[in-house]
């Protein structure tokens, strides 16, 4: 049963936020089981929750779809938020996580950029 909540003043700022919460959740828990498969089918989710909220066509150009409205698209958020992760260890005040960071040969390097290598 889907619930949407509306406000005595007739807005629903907190329905949305209650869902925005609980799709923070949902990833969470997805990144902690991530595989190829969950991160390809959340690529997907995340593409088609454009075309419905574009009301576009279920199989129009996702390439097309994010340039032309100027937003990134799943892999580029992904990058992005993968790159900031990156110097915040690297600049960490904690020598350990900063050293690794820093090192090329760092398995953590050399995962992140095997899978956000296109």
């Amino acid at each position: 049963m889907w619930v949407h909540w509306v406000s005595d003043n007739l807005s629903d700022d907190e329905d949305v936020e209650r869902e925005r919460r609980a799709l923070a959740v949902r990833c969470n828990m997805l990144a902690r089981r991530y595989t190829q498969r969950a991160y390809n089918a959340l690529r997907v989710q995340y593409n088609n929750a454009f075309r419905v909220l574009l009301e576009l066509p279920r199989y129009c150009s996702t390439s097309e779809m994010f340039t032309t409205r100027r937003v990134d698209s799943f892999k580029a958020i992904i990058r992005k938020r993968c790159a900031f992760m990156l110097r915040r260890l690297r600049t960490s005040s904690n020598g350990i996580l900063s050293a690794l960071a820093d090192r090329w040969d760092s398995a953590i390097l050399r995962h992140w950029i095997r899978l956000h290598s296109d």
